[in-house]
């Protein structure tokens, strides 16, 4: 089937087929070697080399995050990969001591002197922060209410 060829009879197909699918996710980085040892070491991630010379970020349940390079790389203005944790204030305490600097963001967003941030509700803590490259990262923990 061609791209062009697409009708409205079969959308349908296409939309149960990419039900099914593995999707993932990647982001680009300027320097695949610093990736690699701030995703590998100081987080503790399992790091594979894919076969077309990119990284690939295991995570649980089988998942996956390409980091692939990009000569004219522009950090993402926005957080690009979310891992919830079961205490917040353990995972900032280690990461700290792996070298790893928390956001601190005024306004609307107010983080303690940690770089924790606590909602309202009381049911989601956040802490943001950034791999080499400048894409921005977080964890989470969330309490069910």
């Amino acid at each position: 089937m061609n791209f062009f060829d697409l009708t409205l009879s079969n959308a349908k197909d296409i939309n149960i087929m990419l039900k099914e699918s593995h999707a993932f996710c990647g982001f680009s980085v300027g320097d695949l070697e610093h990736a690699r040892e701030f995703y590998g070491n100081t987080l503790g991630l399992d790091i594979r080399d894919n076969p077309m010379g990119l990284l690939e970020l295991h995570v649980r349940n089988g998942n996956r995050v390409l980091i692939y390079p990009k000569s004219d790389h522009q950090p993402a203005t926005f957080t690009v990969l979310n891992f919830p944790v079961t205490n917040i204030e353990n995972v900032v305490d280690q990461l700290s001591a792996k070298g790893v600097n928390f956001e601190n963001y005024g306004g609307e967003i107010k983080t303690d002197n940690r770089g924790i941030y606590s909602s309202p509700s009381g049911g989601l803590k956040i802490a943001w922060f950034k791999d080499p490259a400048g894409n921005i990262l977080s964890i989470l923990e969330e309490k069910s209410q």
